[in-house]
């Protein structure tokens, strides 16, 4: 009996020690799991607090007799030109180590041969002694191997769909001291300079035959912005601003006190000509114009500046896909800058030989007449700061200062506006919203049942709601998108009647119901009251649909919705209100199940020891039960709000996923976790799109429902 004895004792202590490894194992694995996935999570964001640098690969010096005029992505086998003595363009490859001449566009020295860049694409200008301009970009020509035969080619193989070809006036042409070109997607300007006077032509690149010339006189400087239709004009010390579709030579002002030689650059714009960067000598800073509105039509405003003392500025590059700038100054320092908030992020030394920069992919291509240098940018999502993450800015086309999120579209040099503003705003607001639909009905709930209910009512009621709970989020998504969105504008005003006068009605009801309750047999009393509750929740339906709306807008004096649509920019059917409608019904199983089995979890001792001091059952459930429950029902709440915060299908399907920065309930909203699910998919891997997407995600992971 004994040695039974201590046998089994020590089976059960073996099946114990089993099972409280595998129960530690498994509980390790899940804790390891959670770890896994928020370090991921932490990865993915933590480059955008990296500092960007640049690191320096290669520099190449061209012959005496070759002057780089136009860089190019040399690296990735594009060309970059050079001027020969003998007045032709070359085109020259990296080959090696070593730049290797690939293919001469040769013509006589009467023509004027000269390069222009836009966006990344370099082209080569050419104007005839009779002033006809042929503009060819020079991916179009043949790249060849760099043979002798090929080099000896002077006809250059191009797509006729890419050049470009018009007419100046010739009278002006041959009287000119200086000429520049600049092209934008749409039109191409020519401007010549003669004396005390300007002669400006615009040529439209999709349909040639329409021209625009202007001329204007007593210009010390001018820059031409095609991509905003614009032209930066310089007299005295004044900057002045005359577009395409002004009267003649009308000049707007734009900024005072300017002094810089002539022969000094000060005016540097970025690619689509929408933004440009001007540095003044009085103020020591390089300050930013945005293409804004304003009374006076599209026009330039200032919006920051970068203290740059004792310095001046060569050059400035702006990265094709990121809100980055790189700023050249003449101390042979590179400022890179947030092109959105102005904050300088980095700055690094460089060869002092470069004096202009340009941007290709993450390397900055640094040349001057002869030396070519290339340096790779690492890190450059950390140019993201907290400003352009959260603070107001004043972007392209924008009045005011805001907080927008939209990020770039298929086409390069696109300011990104990168604000989670609104996507915390939509996703607080839905959710606080939720929160006030959720928390009445399922507290409520959570009460009757746990304390006023008997056992037989209870073991019906409690199950029956937790099964809510399995309802698939798409599903009730599903319906809210179908049947709420378009009832919304039908009913609106009959659901924010009812949830205001819902709980007067529970009140009467549960003042009512007693005396009624007496007449009734002693079978039907227990659980009457909720009979009466659904009963005044169904008249109450019927009065707010029939009578509610006809009732407001006769005390409001008009139709409301008309007024509505005049306040707000969404449709009806997709704001806060309809949204949190739908999310009230998806969290309240869970704030019902873990609320009630708080209260239920209060010892029936505490309860007696009320009901035997006097107390009523009211008091003892204000005084008693929800004291002791009170921890359960925050954490509860918490839960609910979690999974609001952290929901994705209903935000997506019901909103109409307007990033609004607005408060408003009848405002659009668009959640972060939404926007995950839109953009997410889409984003470049390792882009700083993709590493802000991720950020708040880290922040939501934390939340219960994640």
């Amino acid at each position: 009996m004994t040695f039974d004895s201590n046998s089994t004792n020590k089976k059960r202590q073996r099946s114990d020690r089993w099972s409280r490894y595998v129960v530690t194992g498994f509980g390790g694995l899940v804790l390891l799991t959670l770890v896994i996935l928020i370090t991921h999570l932490i990865s993915q964001a933590l480059p955008l607090a990296y500092t960007p640098s640049l690191n320096h690969l290669l520099s190449l010096k061209t012959p005496d007799n070759e002057k780089i005029i136009s860089a190019g992505d040399i690296i990735n086998s594009q060309p970059m030109l050079v001027r020969k003595s003998d007045c032709r363009l070359g085109l020259k490859l990296l080959k090696g180590d070593a730049l290797v001449s690939n293919h001469d566009y040769i013509r006589p020295c009467e023509h004027r041969l000269s390069s222009h860049s836009v966006m990344g694409e370099n082209y080569i200008v050419d104007v005839s002694p009779n002033a006809q301009v042929r503009v060819l970009p020079v991916r179009s020509f043949n790249m060849t191997d760099g043979s002798a035969e090929d080099i000896a080619t002077s006809t250059p193989q191009a797509a006729l769909s890419n050049s470009i070809a018009f007419a100046l006036p010739k009278d002006e042409w041959e009287r000119r001291s200086d000429w520049s070109i600049a092209l934008s997607s749409k039109w191409a300007v020519v401007s010549i300079v003669q004396d005390n006077k300007v002669f400006i032509r615009w040529v439209n690149r999709l349909r040639p035959t329409q021209v625009v010339d202007k001329r204007f006189h007593n210009i010390d400087r001018l820059v031409l912005l095609p991509g905003s239709q614009s032209v930066l004009l310089q007299v005295d010390d004044a900057l002045f601003l005359n577009r395409l579709t002004d009267e003649g030579a009308s000049l707007l002002p734009i900024a005072g006190n300017i002094t810089a030689s002539l022969d000094e650059k000060i005016v540097f714009p970025l690619a689509k000509d929408r933004t440009f960067f001007l540095m003044n000598s009085n103020t020591q800073a390089l300050t930013r114009w945005v293409l804004s509105k304003s009374d006076k039509g599209l026009t330039f405003e200032q919006t920051y500046q970068v203290a740059l003392p004792g310095e001046n500025v060569k050059d400035v590059a702006e990265h094709a896909s990121m809100n980055l700038v790189a700023v050249l100054t003449d101390k042979a320092r590179v400022l890179l800058v947030n092109r959105v908030s102005g904050d300088v992020v980095a700055s690094q030394q460089i060869e002092r030989s470069a004096e202009n920069i340009i941007w290709y992919g993450n390397k900055l291509y640094g040349y001057s007449d002869s030396t070519l240098s290339v340096w790779e940018g690492r890190h450059l999502s950390g140019v993201t700061t907290w400003a352009s993450l959260f603070e107001p800015q004043h972007y392209e086309g924008y009045e005011t200062e805001e907080t927008v999120w939209q990020t770039t579209s298929a086409s390069d040099f696109q300011e990104a506006k990168f604000s989670l503003t609104p996507l915390l705003i939509g996703s607080i607001k839905a959710s606080l919203l939720a929160l006030l639909i959720a928390i009445p009905v399922a507290i409520g709930a959570a009460i009757y049942t746990a304390f006023f209910a008997k056992s037989r009512l209870r073991n019906v009621i409690k199950p029956a709601i937790e099964l809510l709970e399995a309802i698939p989020s798409v599903l009730i998504g599903f319906i809210a998108a179908i049947w709420l969105s378009p009832k919304a504008e039908q009913f609106l005003f009959s659901f924010a009647f009812f949830l205001i006068v819902i709980p007067f009605v529970l009140i009467v009801v549960a003042l009512v119901q007693r005396p009624v309750a007496e007449y009734l047999p002693k079978k039907l009393r227990h659980g009457a009251e909720l009979l009466f509750a659904i009963s005044g929740v169904f008249l109450l339906g019927f009065i707010s649909v029939e009578y509610a709306p006809s009732l407001i807008f006769s005390i409001m004096g008009g139709d409301g919705f008309t007024m509505l649509a005049a306040e707000s920019d969404s449709p009806i059917g997709k704001t806060t209100i309809v949204v949190a409608l739908a999310l009230g019904v998806a969290i309240s199983p869970s704030i019902y199940s873990l609320a009630e089995d708080a209260i239920n979890g209060v010892p029936n001792d505490l309860k007696h020891a009320s009901f035997a001091l006097g107390a009523t059952r009211l008091q003892t459930l204000l005084h008693v039960v929800l004291h002791v429950a009170l921890p359960g029902i925050v954490a509860a709440i918490m839960l609910g709000f979690g999974r609001a915060f952290g929901e994705t299908m209903i935000v997506l399907m019901v909103t109409g996923n307007t990033p609004i920065s607005s408060w408003g309930l009848i405002e659009g909203l668009r959640a972060l976790t939404a926007n995950l699910a839109i953009e997410l998919p889409e984003a470049d891997v390792s882009s700083a799109h993709y590493q802000i997407l991720f950020s708040p995600r880290v922040f939501c992971s934390c939340l219960p429902s994640w």
